[in-house]
């Protein structure tokens, strides 16, 4: 490996995750760009309705727990205590798994950790988190060889050896590079399998669900998706703390057995969130209800519109549950 060089996973760890890491800034990630949690409050509603339809597949039990990985400054454990009905709210034993410190003012209700809860019976929620976790990027030289993307501090990147052992698997069956135009390049993903399967594996019985951009065997990006974000700005991936370190997932790969998945607006269209606007007959008969329904009808608009937010992909794996019961 040459001097002053990382593979991207080692250089994203540091940059992510490390003393003074991008994502233990106290701004957190809320400071430089928005997720659908920050869009609006109707995401934590639907995920109430998940947790609601959890619990009744459990057949309400006397804990019912909801883990949310990734959970950033609390923002959806937050929504999700502020929507629970009272016939979940007495038995719900709210987690929320981050690796930064737990947020001044946040309810003590949640129990702030950095790894799932085991053994539980519920939600694992996990919106925008397999993105973050990190991994090694590959691109094919002039001879068409798949060979580790090294990079410096300051972005500047070089290639190293040939992919080999398990990476060279993943990318066989995941990502193939085999063939492929000089310049292609691939982002290798079982970190983020494994971290996935560690995830569901803390449930006894329930359902997981990971949300993030995503793509599929058959419609990999040719050049890959490794980015960075600043200020709610994409810029250019330097690996030195001052910017999120960001790929799309994928999914197809990180699915167990008995896993679906849909786009975002299928999954919110069958939990009820609708942007179909309010019959214009309620602007006379009640305006307020009215101003209140268009304002409602706009942000889930946002949230499942097909060319934005809509696309995000949901994996939806149960654990000990029938597949269907909660998400059709």
């Amino acid at each position: 490996m040459a001097s002053g060089t990382r593979t991207w996973r080692a250089a994203t760890e540091a940059a992510l995750y490390g003393p003074g890491g991008f994502y233990r800034r106290p701004e957190g990630p809320a400071g430089h760009f928005r997720t659908s949690v920050h869009a609006s409050a109707l995401y934590a509603g639907a995920v109430v309705e998940l947790l609601r339809r959890v619990d009744a597949a459990l057949g309400h039990p006397a804990e019912l727990v909801f883990t949310d990985m990734g959970a950033g400054r609390g923002e959806l454990v937050t929504g999700v205590l502020a929507r629970c009905p009272a016939e979940l709210a007495g038995r719900l034993r709210p987690y929320a798994v981050e690796l930064a410190a737990r947020p001044e003012g946040l309810d003590p209700r949640v129990l702030w950790t950095d790894t799932p809860p085991d053994g539980a019976r519920g939600l694992l929620f996990a919106n925008e988190w397999l993105d973050n976790v990190p991994l090694d990027v590959a691109e094919a030289d002039g001879a068409g060889t798949a060979r580790q993307v090294l990079v410096r501090a300051d972005g500047e990147e070089l290639l190293g050896d040939p992919v080999a052992g398990e990476d060279a698997g993943w990318l066989a069956r995941w990502w193939p590079l085999e063939g492929a135009p000089p310049g292609s390049r691939a982002e290798i993903g079982h970190p983020r399998d494994a971290a996935w399967s560690r995830a569901v594996g803390s449930l006894r019985a329930g359902l997981a669900v990971a949300v993030d951009y995503a793509h599929e065997r058959a419609t990999r990006p040719p050049f890959g998706t490794l980015t960075g974000f600043r200020d709610g700005r994409e810029v250019r991936p330097v690996p030195d703390g001052t910017c999120d370190i960001t790929a799309h997932v994928a999914l197809d790969a990180c699915a167990g057995p008995g896993a679906s998945l849909v786009s975002q607006r299928q999954a919110l269209r069958a939990l009820g969130v609708d942007g179909s606007r309010p019959p214009l007959s309620l602007a006379s008969s009640d305006p307020a209800a009215y101003v209140r329904a268009l304002s409602a009808a706009g942000e889930a608009a946002e949230l499942t519109a097909p060319a934005g937010l809509g696309a995000f992909g949901w994996l939806v794996q149960p654990v000990a549950l029938d597949e269907g019961v909660v998400l059709p």
